[in-house]
């Protein structure tokens, strides 16, 4: 185990019973990361008190130094995210940890994922109503007036063909008019209406 820090005295604060290493530098350098050994370590937290050093530091560890679990300490939740989507993990302020456990907890809620630069379309995680397994995913898109950009299926990320019928246990992406979204969410969160024969 290994504490780096390019302040020699934070050293005090580690406790006394603290055997491992005490190495003084940047956390993103390479001979630093050398010295303390980063290329044998089981894990890596870049925790300074700057976003920028700290995914500099994760990304150099992961990508030069082969480390795969790695954990950066980001303050801005936009580039929390960001760097979330690039598949460094994160540790952020509260508002986004929220944000993340609310998309677990409310899953009949439409959950923005990402929305384009104009703030008109939203990518969004929609859970119908269980009365829609079964149906075409195009009906559903007609009655939602939506596009659906893909499914989780069995933890795999599927593109929906013209036949593909929505199961359960699915969790279904969609592309929607950001002003729409949450009657879009309303439509799904009541069973399909039934057409009279």
């Amino acid at each position: 185990m290994a504490v780096i820090d390019q302040n020699a005295e934070a050293f005090r604060r580690l406790p006394s019973t603290f055997e491992g290493q005490r190495v003084t530098g940047l956390g993103f350098d390479r001979g630093v990361l050398t010295e303390a050994d980063v290329a044998a370590a089981y894990g890596f937290a870049a925790v300074s008190s700057g976003d920028n050093s700290n995914i500099l530091a994760a990304r150099v560890v992961r990508e030069t130094f082969g480390v795969s679990n790695v954990v950066a300490r980001i303050y801005d939740p936009a580039r929390a995210e960001l760097y979330q989507r690039l598949g460094i993990s994160t540790v952020a302020t509260v508002p986004w940890a929220a944000d993340q456990v609310l998309r677990e907890i409310l899953p009949m809620d439409a959950v923005g994922v990402y929305s384009d630069p104009s703030g008109k379309i939203t990518l969004t995680r929609l859970d119908p109503h269980p009365a829609w397994v079964g149906t075409s995913l195009r009906d559903i898109e007609a009655a939602t007036g939506t596009r659906l950009g893909f499914i989780r299926r069995f933890g795999n990320g599927i593109l929906p063909g013209a036949g593909t019928l929505f199961q359960a246990g699915d969790v279904l992406y969609f592309l929607v008019p950001t002003d729409r979204l949450d009657a879009t969410g309303r439509v799904l969160a009541r069973a399909p209406e039934v057409s009279e024969p």
